[in-house]
């Protein structure tokens, strides 16, 4: 076999293997003497021990093999963990490649930095146990499963020579959005596209409960990944050296499979689906952790599954063990006398940014390339004059779409993702140039179909907004279009992906990313045929009490504003929201008749307060640093009339039973001269719905 492991190779991986478990043992256990320089005292554990060991050394090995495929092939690649919490194993394995000390100095390559690095992990101020965003490689929030093999294929999408190694616990499998999620390599292009390796890790159980796909044998869980369109291969085993030379040429063999299936799509173009491979890894939970503790088995059960030790302060049998378990990874021989890892093992790791850690794309914002977005003002919507002609709100949108697509096609970074609505929410101008991404037979009855087409819809908003995201945070574009009822699908990654924007905010190493942009349609108040069921505007709900500088929410009420928050959306680093109505609605401003301002208050025409006709565009957002009452309040409806104090910024509402049809005009402190405001306000009791405009004499 190729590239088959040598003995003396065999020996250096699995000395990188056990450097990593040590490391991650004394992240979980250990606040000092983190080298064993003199014996374990209960002084040197943690005061409150917190960690997950139990899938830890199985992306240990998944980590050291990996080190050991790029260097051979001088690859890019980067690491999806989507088991919840293996945070101290991928934390380990990045400070050993060296990558943890050069983005934090203060966690140095010493005795000095391993103490720093085991005294932070799941400490206040620290770092979390999942693979969180300050883990450098990371593109996946561990802390919610079902997510990592979506964001997995969104990382490959254009992104030809990247490979993407995805580990999918057993746990997490047994999740919704995970089991859609292998559904995507029916959508991978092997002739523009990266790979995606699922290693599915069988390690038997969950927090206290037996897995699904570990209780099946391989004839099973193959004929699973077959169906799906894989070609699996299996590792399984508890000798470590056995399965380490298992692993090692099973990764070989996959990665040579994935080679070959570019290279013939790439030479002769796509034919049909291939048959990507997947990895089937079986290792006990907690593996070369205690096997039994006070005479009950841990090893390979889910007593492994968090701190296999839990009371080492305490119990001086459960201390013995624990200094037992640390030394037999035989750290005297790991590290050297400063602390540092041994030169022989050191060499090992990637060099640069091919190390998993460092690798650019982990850090999308550094690759950004910004779309070149044509101007609004070009599919400007005529509007002779107020609620005189009635249009579908997201047609001129399309054409703007449409026009992004071809003038980003050099480039190639811009997608559209969507459950099977892009006709249904009035966009269909975008198949004036471009197709739907379809790997499968086609026939006569089809419609916009190609294997390199960049919309991407699928009937799953987990898997539509995991691509967006997979793809965003490795510094590209898209847009999210779906149904308003329906954003409450995937409302919880939304939540998620906002506390990754918040926290990255806080990195200075982690670039800004392109914003993740949601089309919300088929609107609340605004469903004809589709009823209560489509009634659900929950999102808004979900994003509105997130912060200002995460999160922002658009709602133009009409077709011609639309133009002027689609580049607004697009151009903003965090998430975004936008609520249109894809029926034909009444047209109110024409977009001419007010500038649109970027800022809060807008100094611009009407009141100050009046952000929809202030903007001259309808951009209406939300944050903390504005009155609470407002930004709730304007996220639903516009209110029936207001005033404002522009020298003490407190608003003033009217009588609720105000309900005619009334023009006020602007106070000369709140308006410039030349400008009137004017509201009208349907009879609906409830809600009150409100349309406003601008003009200026």
């Amino acid at each position: 076999m190729p590239f088959a492991l040598s003995e003396p190779e065999l020996d250096a991986v699995v000395a990188y293997w056990e450097a990593a478990n040590y490391l991650t043992v004394g992240q979980i256990y250990l606040q000092d003497n983190p080298l064993l320089r003199e014996p374990l005292r209960p002084e040197h554990i943690k005061p409150r021990l917190l960690g997950h060991w139990g899938t830890s050394p199985g992306l240990n090995l998944v980590y050291a093999h990996l080190n050991r495929l790029i260097r051979q092939h001088d690859t890019s690649a980067v690491l999806v963990v989507g088991p919840g919490h293996g945070g101290p194993a991928v934390v380990a394995n990045v400070w050993l490649e060296g990558t943890y000390s050069e983005i934090y100095p203060e966690v140095s390559q010493d005795e000095a930095g391993l103490r720093r690095l085991f005294r932070q992990f799941s400490t206040p101020g620290g770092v979390p146990s999942h693979v969180s965003v300050p883990t450098p490689g990371s593109i996946h929030e561990g802390g919610e499963l079902g997510y990592g093999l979506a964001h997995a294929f969104g990382a490959a999408f254009d992104n030809p020579d990247l490979l993407v190694a995805c580990v999918v616990g057993d746990g997490e499998a047994e999740t919704g959005p995970l089991e859609g999620s292998w559904k995507s390599v029916r959508f991978l292009n092997p002739a523009r596209d990266g790979a995606v390796l699922p290693i599915l890790h069988l390690n038997g159980y969950k927090i206290a409960n037996p897995a699904v796909l570990a209780r099946l044998g391989d004839e099973e869980v193959g004929d699973l990944l077959r169906g799906h369109g894989y070609e699996p291969r299996f590792v399984a085993g508890d000798d470590v050296r056995e399965v380490h030379r298992d692993f090692a040429a099973a990764l070989q063999e996959c990665y040579l499979a994935i080679r070959s299936v570019q290279r013939q799509a790439r030479e002769r173009g796509v034919a049909g689906l291939p048959r990507w491979p997947a990895l089937v890894l079986r290792t006990p939970k907690g593996w070369t952790g205690p096997r039994t503790v006070d005479g009950v088995q841990v090893e390979g059960t889910f007593r492994a599954h968090q701190v296999p030790l839990p009371k080492v302060r305490e119990n001086p049998e459960h201390l013995r063990q624990l200094e037992a378990w640390l030394r037999s990874y035989r750290p005297e021989l790991r590290f050297d006398a400063q602390g540092r890892l041994a030169a022989e093992l050191a060499g090992l790791a990637p060099a640069g940014d091919r190390r998993m850690g460092a690798n650019p794309h982990a850090n999308g914002g550094r690759l950004a390339v910004p779309l070149d977005l044509p101007s609004f003002r070009d599919y400007e919507v005529a509007v002779a004059k107020p609620a005189s002609e009635r249009r579908e709100s997201t047609r001129a949108l399309g054409v703007w779409l449409r026009d992004v697509f071809a003038g980003n096609a050099a480039q190639a970074n811009f997608r559209i993702f969507c459950p099977d609505e892009l006709d249904s929410n009035r966009l269909s101008a975008v198949f004036d140039v471009e197709r739907r991404c379809w790997l499968e037979p086609t026939v006569a009855t089809d419609e916009h179909l190609s294997p390199d087409g960049r919309v991407m819809e699928v009937l799953s908003e987990h898997l539509c907004q995991g691509w967006l995201e997979g793809y965003l945070l490795t510094g590209r574009h898209g847009l999210f279009v779906t149904y308003e009822a329906f954003a409450m699908v995937s409302a919880s990654m939304t939540v998620q992906h906002a506390k990754w924007l918040e926290a990255a905010r806080e990195l200075r190493w982690r670039r800004p990313v392109p914003s993740l942009n949601v089309l919300l349609t088929s609107t609340c108040w605004r469903n004809d045929h589709n009823g209560f069921s489509h009634q659900g505007p929950g999102l808004l709900s979900t994003v509105i009490p997130l912060r200002g500088e995460v999160a922002r929410v658009y709602l133009p009420p009409d077709g011609p504003p639309r133009g002027p928050t689609a580049p607004a959306a697009r151009r903003s680093g965090s998430g975004r929201a936008r609520t249109p109505a894809a029926s034909p609605t009444w047209c109110w401003p024409a977009p001419g008749t007010c500038r649109p301002w970027r800022r809060w208050p807008p100094p611009g025409c009407c009141a100050s307060s009046c952000r929809t006709c202030g903007s001259g565009s309808s951009t209406w957002w939300t944050s903390w640093s504005w009155p609470r009452r407002t930004a709730t309040r304007t996220a639903w409806t516009s209110p029936p009339s207001w005033r404002c104090s522009r020298r003490t910024r407190t608003w003033s509402w009217p009588s609720t039973a105000t309900r005619a049809p009334s023009t006020r005009s602007c106070t000369a402190a709140a308006a410039p001269s030349g400008s009137t405001c004017a509201a009208t306000t349907s009879r609906a009791p409830r809600p009150p719905r409100s349309t406003w405009w601008c003009s200026t004499r």
